[in-house]
């Protein structure tokens, strides 16, 4: 390890002794002294700018000697500037005071975790996925946090992908758009897919692992999301990113803004397409989207219109590759094979657009209370699209054809099942920051949502009595969703915090009519949940400081777990309660020929003690559907460690690893015993005392280092491990996912070559650079069958792509 350090540093001491003089600083908000993270830094002569960081500080590197103006804006804030010599003084500072309403504290500061908060959590700036940011899903820019796995069905990261944290997936992630919720009313998934480039419209994402703090929709049980759209510029902009790699992978993507119009109205919007024929065979993708925000900022209010969406199509990669044929051709999909030829169904496809609306209107009373509110509406409908070939009439609703006297009971046919949802509703916040001791929130919200299921029968080789479109199931789901909420931090002492937050939510949930087979799914259920979380934080200075906090966090079934399961059977909500402990390190190390040197460190410990766990345990209905089944006990315990070390705008190195043991206790598995015609006649039980949840990687780290040696040249290399995951809840070994590490590198170069244009980057990145082979997804069944005790199981993974590049041209005007 010695030796390595020594190379590297070897390797980077030539481009130590380039370093110049650095002019740094920070800026503060005049009234709270708060950081005013991403406010715009000038830097004249050299038109140079920057943004301030998560801690309001920025610096420009090898900067002459000589006499500099340096001017700071921010939206909402009057525009303040210094005179300074260089080498100058350091570092400058800055207080900016407010003249308007400033669009992140309406729309996310409600539902955020702060250092006050005693929560687990992770901040990722518009910089950093930017700097990701080459046409991939959202859960692959957020790759270098803690906890967090990524896959891929088309194995590249474009199509539908999926994210777990602390091995829990998307529909136990909670993910709100400037605290509007996005997830499923009826599955709790996000679809990614579904809002394609999303992230180049982001100002930045918050991460809270465990319950993290009250937000609106479902409950969070591994993590949440909070996603804060882009604030409105203070200057015209026009940017174009367009992007070409493997696969055939294309991203392109207009955006522009108007700036502050007489200093108080601004338009922001962009266009996008990204198409991929994907790593696996007709893995494809074509997804457009767009996003468009315009906003009045007033001295004392803001009235912000947001409107985004996206329409996507995708073949069907979700089969997997059985374990037989991985060995012999990774890139394989069944999907479309059922036509029996070499020649797949070219139709066999996901087709879905969505459609968001927000209005969000905030009030500012004084400096230290303030109100907003939003109304929002999510329009969506689309289908998924099979060949399916010898298909009973009977499941169909087809009746029974006679030819020539034979009775003809099957059909080949395509069908298409639809989704056709309205979801809407209301979110409020009053919030009162004092500048004294304490500061609080109340909030809420009040949410519908309105779906039909059906399905239909669009064309069939034998089916001369049915009109096109011909619709074989049809229900409809209603789900109104109430939830209100008080938090208050108590400061005690200058080092001792108090923070405390209750939740009240109520869920009313109702179904009617059949499912895709045939079955009646009629449902009523109602809940209550009470969630009270409190936390507590010390400050042993400057740099150091602790927090501890426990969270309670309740969640009711999905929509499977009421349609598949027996009447007299049904699920109950699951409930967890969340310990989080944990040290936070931000210390300067002084300067280094002239650039700060900052050391940053989280260490975190959780406990997640689960009552009523819903988990596969292999059981199945009458018809073979998987059932989920409340696991009475079940823990995730473990530590998180990330730490950073930023040298001036030169080099930063971060690093983050999580050590977790998640079990489930008495656990009981069940296994079908089959006849010669394939009728299940047994349900073989196994006993487990303890066992490891499935998908639940016990070790994951994630590194990366940033090194910018000469201005506008910036080069970063992030290695990631993942150790194994088991696919189903018995930690066997023949059924798991093996441990991987893959290593990825990015180049940027920016320069300016016009008066016009402001600037061109280039942009190059190469994913799995050692051609790792692995799979970062799976899922298994098993059997046995009459007269042989030989269990049999079958594993069906996501292959990831080896080696693959995208090349991307950004102008900026």
């Amino acid at each position: 390890m010695k030796k390595v350090l020594a190379l590297l540093m070897g390797c980077l001491l030539p481009w130590f002794a380039m370093a110049q003089t650095t002019l740094s600083g920070r800026v503060l908000d005049a009234a709270t002294q708060s950081p005013l993270i991403s406010s715009t830094v000038a830097l004249t002569p050299g038109n140079r700018a920057t943004l301030t960081d998560a801690f309001g500080r920025f610096s420009f590197t090898n900067v002459p000697a000589g006499e500099y103006t340096v001017q700071v804006s921010y939206l909402g804030y009057g525009t303040a500037s210094q005179t300074v010599t260089v080498p100058a003084a350091q570092p400058l500072e800055f207080s900016l005071t407010r003249t308007s309403v400033a669009t992140k504290e309406v729309l996310v500061t409600a539902t955020r975790a702060n250092e006050k908060t005693g929560t687990t959590y992770s901040n990722v700036t518009k910089e950093e996925l930017e700097s990701r940011n080459f046409g991939q899903d959202l859960p692959y820019l957020l790759e270098n946090t803690p906890s967090l796995v990524t896959n891929s069905d088309a194995g590249a990261g474009v199509g539908y992908t999926g994210m777990r944290i602390r091995g829990s997936d998307i529909t136990r992630i909670n993910v709100t758009v400037n605290g509007i919720p996005v997830n499923d009313a009826e599955s709790h998934g996000v679809f990614f897919v579904n809002m394609p480039d999303f992230a180049t419209s982001l100002q930045d994402v918050q991460i809270q692992r465990g319950v993290g703090t009250s937000t609106n929709g479902p409950g969070a049980f591994g993590a949440s999301l909070n996603l804060q759209t882009q604030d409105a510029s203070p200057e015209a902009y026009a940017r174009t990113d367009n992007a070409y790699g493997s696969y055939n992978t294309w991203k392109n993507n207009v955006q522009f803004g108007t700036g502050l119009l007489g200093g108080k109205f601004a338009v922001d919007g962009r266009l996008s397409r990204i198409s991929s024929d994907g790593y696996v065979e007709r893995a494809s993708s074509d997804l457009k989207s767009f996003y468009v925000s315009g906003g009045y900022y007033g001295a004392k209010d803001l009235l912000k219109v947001v409107v985004f969406g996206g329409h996507e199509k995708t073949y069907q990669a979700w089969n997997g590759v059985d374990e037989e044929t991985l060995k012999t051709n990774r890139r394989y999909n069944s999907a479309g094979t059922d036509m029996g030829d070499d020649t797949p169904y070219d139709n066999e496809v996901d087709d879905y657009q969505q459609y968001h609306y927000q209005l969000h209107y905030g009030h500012e009373f004084s400096p230290a209370l303030s109100f907003n509110a939003a109304l929002h509406y999510t329009r969506g409908f689309g289908f998924y699209e099979n060949y399916k070939a010898g298909e009973s009439f009977s499941d169909y609703r087809i009746p029974p054809l006679a030819i020539g006297g034979t009775t003809v009971a099957e059909t080949d046919l395509v069908r298409q099942k639809w989704l056709d949802n309205h979801f809407y509703g209301t979110t409020f916040a009053l919030q009162y920051r004092g500048t004294g001791k304490w500061s609080a929130v109340l909030g809420g919200g009040w949410n519908r949502y309105d779906g039909d299921h059906y399905g239909e029968v669009i064309w069939a080789q034998y089916a001369p009595t049915i009109q096109p479109g011909h619709r074989y199931y049809d229900g409809n789901a209603r789900k109104t969703d109430f939830n209100v909420y008080a938090k208050a931090n108590v400061q005690a002492t200058k080092q001792l915090g108090f923070f405390g937050d209750l939740q009240l939510r109520t869920v009313d949930y109702k179904i009617d009519g059949t499912d895709d087979d045939q079955r009646d799914v009629t449902t009523r259920a109602d809940y209550d949940f009470f969630n009270p979380k409190a936390g507590v934080t010390f400050a042993v200075n400057e740099a150091h400081s602790l927090y501890a906090s426990v969270a309670v966090g309740h969640r009711e079934p999905t929509r499977s777990d009421f349609v598949d399961r027996p009447a007299n059977d049904r699920a109950k909500a699951e409930r967890m309660v969340d310990y989080e402990a944990g040290y936070r390190l931000n210390q300067p190390l002084g300067d280094v020929n002239g650039l700060p040197v900052r050391l940053t460190t989280d260490l975190t410990y959780f406990y997640m003690d689960y009552k009523d766990q819903l988990v596969l345990t292999g059981q199945v209905n009458n018809v073979g559907t998987p059932l989920r089944t409340n696991i009475a006990e079940s823990y995730r315990t473990g530590v998180e460690v990330a730490a950073g070390l930023g040298w001036g705008n030169f080099a930063r190195l971060t690093t983050n690893l999580s050590w977790s043991r998640n079990r489930i206790k008495n656990f009981g598995e069940t296994v079908y015993r089959f006849d010669e015609d394939y009728n299940p006649v047994e349900a073989v039980v196994s006993r487990y005392a303890e066992t490891t949840i499935s998908y639940s990687p016990s070790v994951v780290t994630s590194s990366q280092l940033e090194v910018q040696p000469v201005k506008g040249l910036r080069f970063q290399y992030q290695f990631k491990t993942v150790s194994e995951q088991f696919l189903d809840n018995t930690a066997s070994q023949e059924r798991r996912l093996k441990p991987y590490e893959v290593s990825d590198v990015r180049l940027f170069y920016r320069f300016s070559v016009t008066n016009w244009m402001k600037e061109i980057e280039l942009g190059l990145l190469v994913n799995n650079l050692f051609s790792e082979k692995y799979e970062a997804n799976g899922f298994t069944f098993s059997e046995y069958y009459v007269g042989d005790n030989t269990r049999y199981h079958y594993n069906y993974y996501f292959p990831q792509a080896p080696r693959n590049y995208m090349a991307q041209v950004s102008l900026r005007f």
